[in-house]
């Protein structure tokens, strides 16, 4: 099989599954936002990011023990990959504990801490004790699916998100519009939908005979370390959009009230579709970058990461001109308020300058962790929020508050691509001169 092939195989796949996530969101959002109206649709948007640590937690566990096992695998070491299956599933189990206690015990405080107050507060808080109390359907639910591609079941993997989605829309109507359950109806929805995902998951590793508890205790400490230490770039990758999130929202109490936040959640669900589309390309040619990475077949893995560049890139591309084109019905779409609706059609354009230079540094970010350079993933993961932090610290107060709220979130994300050209470059020419030198 051609490597252009496979990397298709492997990709269009993982897009599909990271589409289907982020509607995850938006399908709350819409039942919610066309059932409560703004202060729904702003509640769902302060409390989502909750639910993302979840679901980044997840993810980060996954992919921090699947790059290890392809990597092992590919070497013929079959038993210490399978150690590594052993690592995720106790980590799953172990986090889905600690946060489900966590989050359930300080979901109120959480939520101030986030800007909720008043009935943004009483609504979200109505969404996180469900969401809290099916914390392991969520953990299990994403933190299976990197191990599904890296067995070679991307399609599989796709077909369990897709079973799970289609759970979640048909709940959703069921439990907010038909039933009238709001906040606590859209939350059940979302984790029975988790849930679905998980099942088939599970059915499918189970069949494969990979699911398994059975780890030495002499290398457990190592195992686990390994997976953490991999896994924290993805789940900083999959959490990033709600970092960011969190950040335009406590600002934007400040300086544009609910009107804002409300606009930001319209724009944050549609967005972050196409950054999870680009995401998608990353996480899926993965298990090949692990893989040759693994047998040493630079020039293969350097195939990979040019199709993935180039892939992310038609992606964005194609993502912002089709947002643009519907940037009149996005507020439509989630029942927002005339002037919400207007806020979005203004402001959305900003926001899509970002689009392709988050292509960039997604792209790379994967390569980084699933090559095992971790520090470098880390550099990527977490300078965008650092950036976005300190311009909305600077630049509101000095050239005009809300515009430069929403400027900062994009220039934060400029700033990390061109920090990520310069590390891929800079590890590139490492690598190179490594080589000639051998």
């Amino acid at each position: 099989m051609s490597n252009r092939r496979a990397f298709f195989q492997y990709v269009i796949p993982s897009v599909l599954s990271f589409a289907l996530s982020g509607v995850y969101a938006i399908v709350d959002g819409f039942f919610v936002g066309n059932s409560i109206g703004d202060a729904g649709l702003s509640a769902i948007n302060i409390a989502y990011p909750i639910t993302a640590v979840l679901q980044a937690a997840g993810t980060g566990i996954g992919m921090g023990g699947a790059v290890k096992y392809s990597i092992l695998k590919s070497q013929g070491k079959e038993k210490e990959a399978r150690e590594y299956v052993a690592g995720i599933v106790w980590l799953m189990i172990v986090f889905s504990l600690v946060l489900t206690g966590v989050n359930f015990l300080t979901s109120e405080q959480i939520l101030s801490a986030l800007g909720a107050s008043g009935r943004l507060l009483t609504l979200g808080n109505a969404y996180i004790k469900v969401i809290a109390m099916g914390t392991v359907l969520q953990v299990f639910g994403t933190g299976l699916i990197p191990l599904m591609r890296n067995y070679g079941g991307s399609f599989w993997a796709m077909i369990a998100m897709i079973c799970g989605f289609v759970t979640n829309v048909i709940l959703d109507y069921t439990f907010v519009w038909i039933m009238g359950q709001g906040m606590f109806g859209a939350a059940l929805a979302t984790i029975m939908g988790q849930g679905v995902t998980m099942t088939a998951a599970l059915v499918y590793c189970g069949m494969k005979k990979n699911l398994t508890l059975k780890m030495k205790a002499a290398k457990s400490l190592k195992t686990v370390s390994q997976i953490l230490k991999i896994g924290l770039a993805p789940f900083g990758l999959t959490l990033a959009p709600n970092i960011s999130l969190v950040i335009v929202n406590r600002f934007s109490v400040f300086y544009g009230g609910q009107e804002a936040i409300a606009v930001y959640a319209c724009i944050s669900y549609i967005i972050c579709i196409v950054y999870l589309l680009l995401q998608g390309v990353g996480d899926g040619s993965q298990p090949l970058m692990s893989r040759f990475y693994g047998v040493g077949e630079d020039s293969s893995l350097k195939h990979m990461k040019m199709l993935a560049y180039e892939f992310a890139m038609f992606l964005s591309v194609t993502g912002t001109i089709l947002i643009y084109l519907m940037r009149g019905k996005i507020g439509l779409l989630f029942g927002a308020s005339p002037e919400v609706n207007m806020g979005i059609i203004e402001i959305i354009p900003i926001f899509l300058v970002s689009i392709p230079f988050d292509a960039v540094t997604r792209v790379s970010t994967a390569a980084f962790y699933a090559t095992e350079k971790s520090m470098l993933s880390y550099i990527l993961t977490f300078a965008e929020p650092l950036l976005m932090l300190a311009m909305m610290l600077i630049l509101p107060p000095l050239f005009g508050g809300q515009i430069m709220i929403w400027w900062s979130a994009v220039l934060a994300k400029i700033i990390t691509a061109v920090i990520s050209i310069s590390l891929s470059v800079r590890y590139a020419a490492q690598r190179n001169h490594s080589f000639r030198v051998i």
